[in-house]
């Protein structure tokens, strides 16, 4: 990491040539996204600069659907979930020739520089734009906590919260009815919600997709619990572990054949990424935001900005894109450990 610009830098535009930035949010919702727009358009109003919004991620680009921004604009919103630009899916911007057509809609808008709020998508996006002569920084926005180069992003901490305490829920009421309960969450290709939220709420067993896992030896450790007097269990999943459906009527179909006991399958969906953002993601999006319109306004482009401890560094694009992220494992032993 560096606080410097280069890598896939393609542009040096300084304070005085930046007057107009563009901000968008692509990709899914994260809790935590209107606090960061809410900071572009305060900081770039500070600095003297002209934010427009761009509606529905990189479509507005391709449609020219913008929005001029004024203070009043982001009055109210920093404890909105969801995002006020709303955000949609554009697969056609990975041609060229469509971004071709999106530029020429940034330059007649007069919009020299874009900040773009979200995960592996936006970053993509942003690097293609940057490489062809549209100065972008990117702000990771995504729940599944799974991009390079950052040790946070935005919505983790909401989401997270909201797992702990919907597992909370339904823990009074599978000890209640001395039941298993599975519990579903988000994460196709990342375990870490279902790894920090099985951790955190207590789960008795964890199945992500960065682990084999074996249903039989499941079932034996459920059934064991029960001989040693639990009166309910909790089985937290990742969407990702079974491709063919959902992963947790798969799971609860087995065990409920393997041990015979009632089992009743929660998941949780599209919930985990609603509500109101707390308080350390409205902190750390606001912080992003503003440092993000700082990068531009100083010709710091090319890069996305992450969160190192309390720190808040550059990384290049490149470098963001050709590594992944690998889970603690550490915590999954942990995770394992405390269940018993």
């Amino acid at each position: 990491m560096d606080t410097a610009n280069q890598g896939d830098t393609s542009v040096d535009k300084g304070r005085d040539y930046m007057k107009k930035i563009g901000v968008l949010t692509s990709g899914g919702d994260s809790p935590g996204m209107n606090a960061a727009i809410r900071a572009t358009v305060r900081k770039g109003k500070a600095l003297g600069l002209n934010i427009v919004g761009i509606n529905s991620g990189y479509k507005g680009c391709l449609v020219g659907d913008f929005r001029n921004f004024d203070l009043k604009d982001v009055s109210g919103i920093i404890e909105e979930g969801g995002t006020i630009l709303r955000s949609k899916r554009a697969p056609e911007f990975k041609k060229k020739e469509e971004r071709t057509k999106a530029i020429r809609n940034l330059h007649r808008e007069g919009i020299e520089g874009i900040i773009a709020i979200g995960g592996d998508g936006t970053l993509r996006g942003a690097k293609a734009l940057n490489q062809e002569g549209v100065p972008t920084v990117c702000i990771p926005a995504t729940i599944d906590n799974d991009i390079y180069g950052t040790d946070m992003t935005i919505g983790v901490d909401t989401c997270l919260n909201t797992v702990v305490e919907s597992i909370d829920r339904i823990r009074t009421t599978a000890s209640a009815l001395e039941r298993t309960f599975i519990v579903e969450v988000m994460g196709r290709d990342s375990g870490y919600i279902a790894l920090m939220g099985g951790l955190s709420g207590g789960a008795e067993e964890i199945l992500i997709p960065e682990v084999e896992y074996d249903l039989e030896e499941v079932a034996s450790d459920i059934y064991n619990g029960y001989k040693r007097g639990k009166q309910h269990m909790i089985v937290v999943v990742a969407e990702g572990i079974y491709k063919e459906g959902s992963a947790a009527h798969h799971v609860g179909k087995h065990l409920k054949e393997q041990i015979g006991f009632e089992v009743r399958v929660t998941v949780l969906g599209h919930m985990q990424r609603g509500g109101n953002p707390s308080a350390y993601d409205r902190g750390i999006a606001s912080r992003l935001g503003a440092e993000a319109v700082t990068c531009l306004s100083e010709a710091k482009s090319g890069v996305m900005l992450g969160l190192n401890g309390h720190n808040i560094e550059t990384i290049d694009y490149s470098e963001v894109l050709s590594n992944n992220k690998e889970l603690d494992m550490g915590l999954y032993e942990l995770a394992q450990t405390l269940s018993q």
